[in-house]
């Protein structure tokens, strides 16, 4: 077998219907169209929200103002700051979602919590958390803490 010996399956290739090429090729005049009305007109049907007659739905919808939707991804986290943690831990303990959680640090224990830099630290701790900023990792690790992310 050879290259030019290949063809395609029976029946898998179709010619188009070539319509509006004279009266013997059997789709000339009308070209299928019927006579007369929206049908037979060029660009019949509308555009993609046309619905026939009624109000589109976008138009029935209120008007969405500023950005114009809520992302639907969006993570909200469970803000601690360093100077929250100096103040409920004791030095060497772990800090972790489930320790912070029973200080009642954080609001929703379903949210990621993230560790921000505000204050200062005078002792060290085994933080884990889910994100911590590059602040609150250089304070952290500065007093003689570790900090480590979790998945």
């Amino acid at each position: 077998m050879k290259l030019h010996d290949l063809v395609p399956n029976v029946g898998s290739k179709k010619n188009r219907k070539r319509v509006g090429r004279g009266i013997s090729a059997g789709q000339g005049k009308t070209a299928g169209r019927g006579t007369k009305g929206a049908g037979a007109r060029s660009g019949e049907g509308g555009h993609a929200y046309r619905q026939g007659g009624n109000l589109p739905f976008f138009r029935r919808l209120p008007f969405m103002r500023g950005e114009g939707f809520t992302p639907p991804n969006q993570v909200f986290y469970n803000e601690v700051n360093l100077d929250q943690l100096s103040q409920f831990f004791k030095a060497g303990e772990d800090v972790t979602p489930e320790a912070l959680d029973k200080a009642h640090l954080i609001r929703d224990t379903r949210n990621p919590v993230v560790v921000l830099g505000r204050g200062e630290m005078a002792f060290a701790l085994k933080v884990r958390a889910h994100r911590v900023s590059a602040g609150a990792k250089a304070k952290i690790e500065k007093a003689g803490g570790t900090v480590e992310l979790i998945a």
